[in-house]
């Protein structure tokens, strides 16, 4: 069954409007300024007011406080805040929204220490990305595959990590993700979206079902 996708780092209306086009069933919006996919959260509201109901409208942040993301929430109008930081998992208890909680694994992660990590975070979504020294996503690595395998077996998980419309079949077969998270992956230069290559990618998912 195709999983649900979420289209990150988007900053523009066009490009938003492309990724609903072809089937992406949620937004993101990066509000970390070192990222080149950062966007302000009153430019965010911009892309989200426009965006049809049902679409998700996700906020993704590094390390944030809690008034911080409170403040993104009520601005953008946020449906899900996505934590890729160190964020302690007490912070997303009391939040006025779900929070999907980034796991940085690498390609060696062992199954039993990616499940041992999960476990500090109950009362998130989890979602499994590369890990990369010093940086907090979007860096079109592969995450490790197997272990995510294993969360997949016992949580709702999303899966990100160098995920392109070549590999993201293999992808879901390998896993079986509740959802998807690309943005590397459908861009020509860091930053920047491919309109067609996400056009391609949601083509490729549609031919799964």
């Amino acid at each position: 069954m195709k999983p649900r996708w979420k289209v990150c780092g988007v900053t523009d209306p066009r490009t938003a409007e492309v990724a609903v086009e072809a089937g992406a069933d949620a937004i993101g919006f990066v509000f970390y300024p070192p990222s080149p996919r950062a966007i302000e959260p009153d430019a965010a509201a911009v892309v989200a007011r426009a965006l049809p109901r049902e679409t998700w409208r996700v906020g993704v942040f590094v390390d944030s406080t809690r008034e911080q993301l409170e403040s993104a929430i009520e601005t953008v109008g946020l449906d899900f805040v996505q934590l890729h930081g160190d964020e302690p998992a007490g912070l997303a208890d009391g939040l006025s929204r779900h929070a999907f909680k980034a796991l940085r694994l690498a390609g060696d992660t062992s199954p039993e220490a990616a499940l041992e990590l999960a476990g500090q975070y109950s009362n998130c979504t989890l979602l499994v990305d590369a890990a990369v020294p010093g940086e907090y996503g979007g860096t079109g690595r592969q995450a490790g595959w197997e272990a995510a395998r294993a969360l997949s077996d016992r949580y709702r998980l999303m899966l990100a990590g160098g995920l392109t419309a070549d590999n993201v079949a293999d992808a879901i077969g390998r896993v079986n993700p509740w959802a998807i998270d690309v943005s590397s992956g459908l861009e020509s230069s860091p930053g920047i979206k491919d309109h067609e290559l996400i056009v391609r990618f949601g083509e490729t998912l549609e031919a799964l079902q």
